[in-house]
Order: C-alpha cells, then sequence, then structure tokens
C-alpha cells in the first residue's frame, strides 16, 4: 500500500508544481471572465464565499507571521484579492441590474442574506451599516496602514546603509560566513523591496473603498432607472428591490474588504521577529503587575459608584487584580541561576586544600556574571560559544596562527550583567552586556535619540545605547548600528586578541604552527628549523611582526627569509626587518588594499635628518625630550585627521629609524603605521600628504 502511494505521490508531483505554477495565471483568467460574462446567482454565490474566505486566510496569516518577509508576496496578494473583489462587483451589478425586479434572491443567496437577514430587510439600516463600515476602512484603518507604509518604506531605505555595515562587522569579527553574510544582505534588499511594494499596494486598498462607495451609488441609480423605466415598478418597489440588492453587494463586498485592509495595517504596523502578533500583544500589554494592579483598582472605585453596573466592574476588578498579584509573587521568585549563586556563596568549605586546587593560569580567559550564564547555555539559546569558535577562525584565517582557546568560567566576583577578558590571568578589557538587550552604535553622525541606557561600545568606544526589542527596527531605520549581546562580547574579544596578538603566541603555539607548516613543505622546515633558526628566534621574529599589526599567514616566505639571511645574523629585530620587506606587498595591500597609488605622511627633511642621526644605530635616550614630545602629539594629530578623512595613517620615515620610530609612536598614536622606503613594493607609487615638523 505504502508503494502504491509513494509511486501516486511521485505521478502527481509533477502535475502539483505544474498547478502551483498555473494557478496566479489562471485566478487572473478567471478575474476578467468575471467582468465580461454573466455568472449564475449559485455562481456568483460560489466566488463571494471564496472571497470572504481568502480575506480571513490572508488576515490570519498576518496576524500570525513574525516578520514582514514571512509574508513578502502580501503586495501581490493586495493585488489579486482587490481584482477579484471589483470583478465580483461587476458580475454582481449586472445580474442586479438585470435580474432585480424578480426579487431579493436574484442575485444569489449569499447577496440576499446581507441585504434582508443581516440588517433585518431595512435599506436604511444597511446604507448606514454600509456607512460606517466605510469610514472605519477607508478613514481610520487604511488611512493610517498608508501612512506607515510611506513611512516604513522611507526609514528602511534610510537603514540599509546602517544595516550594512552591521552584516560586514559581524563579517569582519568571524560571527558569520560568506554564505550567512551574502543571505543576510539579501534579506536587506528583500526588506526594502517588501515595504517599497506596501507603499504602492496600500493605495490598492484605497482604491477599493473608493470603488465600494462609487459602485454602490451606480447601483442604486441604474436600479431606479431599470425597474421604473424599463420594468414599471412603482418608486417604492423599485427602492425596496433594488436598494436592498445593492446595500448586500455592497456589504458582502465591504466585509472581506475591511478584512484585507486590518491585515495590511497589522503587516505594515508589526514591530520585532521573535514573536507573533497574539504573542507579543500578551507579552507586553499584560506584562507589568504595576500597571494591572493600577487597572483593577480603577475598576474597583468604578464597580462602587452608585448607580454603575457593579457587579461586570468588581468581577473584572477582580480577575485583574488577581493576575497582578500573580505576576508579582514570579517576579519576586528569585531564577535558578541566581538560587544556585546564592547556594554557591553560602556553601561552607568542608574539604582540605591540595595540589588539584592549584590551577593554571589561563593563556586565554572569559569570565561571565551570573546572568550571563545563560549566554552558554545551549538549553536557552546560548550561542555564545559558537560565536566564540567563530572568532577564533576568523582570527585564525587573518592572522596566520590558531589563538589558544578560550577558558569561559562564572566569577560571582563580577556584576550580574559583567564580564571580563583576561590574558595570561591579567585583565585586558571589561565590560557589562545584557541579554535580551540590543546595542545600538551610534557612527558618530546620528542625532535621533534613543529611549535606554547610555554607554559606549566597549570594542572601539564608539558611543551607543542598550535598548530593547520594541526599538530595535527604529534604531536600524535611524542609521545605528543594532547587536545583540553575544555580538557585543564576541566583537570586543575579537578586538582584544587582535591587539594582544603578539602575547597569544606562546611557544606552545609557534610548536604547532611548525608541525603545521611541516605537512606543507617538509623538507623547508628541516632545513631551517630549529637547524638554521632557533625556535626561540623564530618565535621572537613572529611577535615583533604581530606586535606591529603585520600578519604571519604567508608563513613559507617568512621562513625562507629567514633561511636567506640566518647565516648571517641571529639578531631577531634585523631579521624582522628583513622579513618585512619581503612580506612588503602583503604588508601594503593589508593597509591599503589594492591600489597602486599610496598617500603616506612623512616628516619634514630637517627633523627626518636629526632624527637619523639620533636614532640610527643609537637607542632612544639619544633622543631629545622636548623633539620626541613634539614629535608623538604631531603624529597623533596629523594620524586622527587622516583616519577622519577615510585614508590610512602611514608614516614613511628612512630604513634605519623604522623600529625606533615605531616605537615611540606606538603609545601616542596605536592606529598609525610606520613603514620604511624600502617597504614600498617597486609597482606602486607613493603621493605625500601631510609633513610632520613642518611650520604651520
Amino acid at each position: 500500500m505504502n508503494a502504491v502511494l509513494q509511486s501516486l505521490q511521485q505521478s502527481l508531483g509533477p502535475l502539483r508544481g505544474h498547478g502551483q505554477a498555473l494557478a496566479a495565471p489562471v485566478l487572473v483568467m478567471l478575474v476578467l471572465a468575471m467582468l465580461v460574462l454573466p455568472l449564475p446567482p449559485w455562481l456568483l454565490d460560489t466566488f463571494f464565499t471564496l472571497n470572504i474566505a481568502i480575506a480571513l486566510t490572508v488576515m490570519m496569516v498576518a496576524a500570525y507571521m513574525r516578520r514582514a518577509l514571512d509574508f513578502a508576496v502580501f503586495p501581490t496578494v493586495l493585488l489579486i484579492t482587490t481584482l477579484l473583489r471589483l470583478s465580483l462587483n461587476v458580475a454582481s451589478t449586472r445580474v442586479v441590474l438585470m435580474e432585480g425586479h424578480t426579487g431579493p434572491g436574484a442575485a444569489g443567496a449569499v447577496i440576499e442574506a446581507f441585504g434582508t437577514f443581516l440588517i433585518g430587510g431595512n435599506f436604511a439600516v444597511g446604507l448606514i451599516v454600509f456607512l460606517i463600515l466605510v469610514v472605519i476602512n477607508f478613514i481610520v484603518i487604511t488611512k493610517g496602514a498608508e501612512r506607515i507604509a510611506e513611512v516604513g518604506a522611507r526609514f528602511t531605505l534610510d537603514a540599509m546603509p546602517g544595516k550594512q555595515m552591521a552584516i560586514d562587522a559581524d563579517l569582519n569579527a568571524g560571527l558569520i560566513d560568506q554564505a550567512e553574510a551574502k543571505r543576510r544582505r539579501a534579506e536587506v534588499a528583500e526588506e526594502a523591496d517588501f515595504f517599497g511594494n506596501m507603499d504602492g499596494a496600500s493605495k490598492f486598498v484605497r482604491g477599493d473603498a473608493i470603488a465600494g462607495i462609487l459602485i454602490l451609488l451606480i447601483n442604486i441609480v441604474g436600479g431606479f432607472a431599470i425597474g421604473m423605466l424599463q420594468h414599471d415598478l412603482s418608486l417604492q418597489q423599485a427602492a425596496h428591490t433594488y436598494i436592498t440588492l445593492s446595500v448586500g453587494d455592497a456589504l458582502v463586498a465591504q466585509v472581506p474588504g475591511l478584512l484585507i485592509s486590518v491585515a495590511a495595517a497589522m503587516v505594515v504596523s508589526r514591530v520585532g521577529k521573535e514573536e507573533d502578533l497574539g504573542e507579543q500583544i500578551v507579552t507586553q500589554l499584560f506584562d507589568s503587575p504595576k500597571v494591572l494592579g493600577v487597572t483593577a483598582g480603577v475598576l474597583g472605585l468604578l464597580g462602587i459608584v452608585p448607580g454603575m453596573p457593579n457587579g461586570v466592574f468588581l468581577f473584572f476588578a477582580t480577575v485583574i487584580g488577581a493576575v497582578a498579584y500573580w505576576l508579582a509573587r514570579q517576579r519576586r521568585q528569585p531564577s535558578p541561576q541566581e538560587l544556585a549563586a546564592q547556594q554557591a556563596a553560602q556553601a561552607p568549605a568542608e574539604t582540605e586544600a591540595t595540589w588539584d586546587d592549584l590551577q593554571p593560569v589561563d593563556l586565554l580567559g572569559l569570565e561571565l556574571g551570573y546572568r550571563l550564564i545563560a549566554l552558554v547555555d545551549r538549553n536557552r539559546r546560548g550561542d555564545l560559544l559558537t560565536r566564540i569558535k567563530g572568532v577564533r577562525k576568523k582570527f585564525a584565517q587573518e592572522v596566520g596562527f590558531l589563538p589558544p582557546p578560550v577558558h569561559v568560567r562564572d566569577n560571582l566576583e563580577l556584576k550580574p550583567s559583567g564580564y571580563r577578558i583576561t590574558l595570561r590571568g591579567v585583565v585586558v578589557g571589561e565590560g557589562e552586556v545584557f541579554p535580551g538587550q540590543y546595542l545600538a552604535i551610534n557612527p558618530g553622525h546620528i542625532r535621533t535619540p534613543l529611549i535606554g541606557q547610555a554607554t559606549s561600545d566597549p570594542a572601539f568606544g564608539l558611543p551607543a545605547t542598550w535598548i530593547d526589542e520594541r526599538q530595535r527596527e527604529s534604531a536600524q531605520m535611524a542609521g545605528y548600528t543594532v547587536v545583540d549581546a553575544e555580538t557585543v562580547l564576541a566583537t570586543h574579544l575579537s578586538h582584544l586578541m587582535q591587539v594582544h596578538a603578539a602575547k597569544l603566541l606562546s611557544r606552545t603555539e609557534v610548536q604547532e604552527l611548525v608541525e603545521h607548516v611541516r605537512k606543507l613543505a617538509p623538507k623547508l622546515i628541516e632545513e631551517v628549523i630549529p637547524a638554521m633558526v632557533p625556535i626561540g628566534v623564530f618565535q621572537k621574529v613572529l611577535q615583533l611582526l604581530l606586535e606591529e599589526g603585520v600578519h604571519i599567514r604567508d608563513i613559507r616566505t617568512i621562513v625562507e627569509t629567514l633561511a636567506e639571511h640566518a647565516g648571517q645574523t641571529q639578531d631577531p629585530i634585523e631579521l624582522t626587518r628583513r622579513v618585512r620587506q619581503a612580506l612588503s606587498p602583503a604588508i601594503v595591500q593589508q593597509i591599503y588594499g589594492p591600489v597602486q597609488e599610496l598617500e603616506v605622511i612623512a616628516i619634514e627633511p630637517g627633523l627626518e635628518r636629526l632624527l637619523t642621526q639620533a636614532l640610527g644605530g643609537q637607542g632612544m635616550s639619544a633622543l631629545d625630550p622636548g623633539i620626541a614630545d613634539m614629535l608623538t602629539q604631531s603624529a597623533a594629530k596629523v594620524a586622527a585627521r587622516q583616519e577622519e578623512s577615510g585614508v590610512p595613517a602611514v608614516l614613511l620615515v628612512p630604513d634605519a629609524i623604522r623600529q625606533a620610530i615605531a616605537r615611540l609612536l606606538k603609545r601616542a598614536a596605536p592606529r598609525l603605521q610606520v613603514l620604511a622606503h624600502s617597504e614600498i613594493p617597486d609597482t606602486h607609487t607613493i603621493r605625500i600628504g601631510p609633513i610632520i615638523g613642518e611650520p604651520a
């Protein structure tokens, strides 16, 4: 039996695919047929019922979707449903005007029910009900949805650069891969297209409401003329027959139109992506015991006022007060994490100290407050550990060696939402993140204020604000870079790993790097390390490169350069200088990218000669303190101006003083790169920009 069913499914599979592909064209042809062909009453009943069913389905989908792109086809659905209603109006108008003189059932049972049963056969009541529905649909719902769609389209387009920057930041931090970044960029583009289409599609709903009024008037006027002139009906008979049918026709079209308008309003007014509309209403409207308590108190006061319906008011006051009391008790109970932390703090020491209590210092550690433990708990959707793995992978791909594992542990001495990053047991960074909230980072030019806790980005020091889920969309539209708590922490960790890359390269990592290269070039490693270059010298050369931000991905070129010059010197500084010259194309590309003309900062010739005489072959003690102070201050100011203008801050100096100048300026201008003349590839040209030491 199962085999027969599978065979049947396989045979029907292509037909089902063709049926889905033909659904839209068939529906459009059906709409066109209804515009030109007369339909019998029973077929009108079928299509009117189908129209109501489609409108209910669309509204339910809009209510249960979690984000706008879950219903990306909605603008097209608006067009098709509007055409369906208008074509039904045309078909029913034809039947009403041609067969209306025969009685209220001339246009089918659905129109008769709406025209007689729902309004009691009183066409005056029907007209009033229809006008009220039109006012609700046209002035309230459609007008508001149209305005929201217009503003949403504009803000979505304005927010695209900020969202793209957030995606690039996650990609650079190693939190996502190229495939995920591509998917997110496509989602941003689809979101912009959707809101742009919704801005135009909202005009369908507006036009449909206007068309409903005009069709009603045309039906009434035409019905009077045809009934009295062609069928010799009296004024009262024509009014009763044609107005009842026209009102029934208008109501049967206006009800699904109102449902579609409500669906459009729910789609464009949604905020957030984690909950559907019902969940959002429950969690945000009925989540505060204080609000519910005040509401219950006001209802209770109204319930004891004489003349009021006391029973109803007191009943709802009791119910809402009980819910507020229950929520307040739930809030006062400590969470499992807080309870475990309290028990751990109060637990007495019952065992003697042993050598097992002496734990080695972690090379790279991450300490979390107890409220951040959920970030590493997979059962509570915590993905911090996955993001840390992504950070290590991205670091290895960019820098050139695999960093040590990050030891994550809790620390009850920290703030509940605080964290601390340690390197060899020393704190190198700390901050505070709030799970469930988002950090809106200001790139520097946004003036739109946000409601939340003002702070600064822990990685780069940019001004930022912690906001809740409800403000996320509006902050992105304003141009902020909005990231969650896990991304903030992972980005801070990634930045500190880049800054302290030299300290992360311990002897263990160097040995593993050598073994990795041995698999790729065994003869090269066997000949050079440690035969020509001791492992300690090799480690020092790599650390000197990393201290100045030079990546060591091209490890084969590094080893070959060491082999070439190891017979002349074993000085790590001199060997590093030779390696930098060999890596100069990669260094320049790392700083400037794929450009041929390099804008550099230079030193005034007189000052450069003075520095060469003072630093060439001698220590820093030979440099006058006043000149050193002037040089560091000027370099810091020039580097800041270069970065503000979007140009890399690179200082070009003679080879003899490059290493000394780099050490001198590292603290004052950490982002300033110092290159020697020999490190500029022959394929590139230079253009002198700002000059340090030149008279103002």
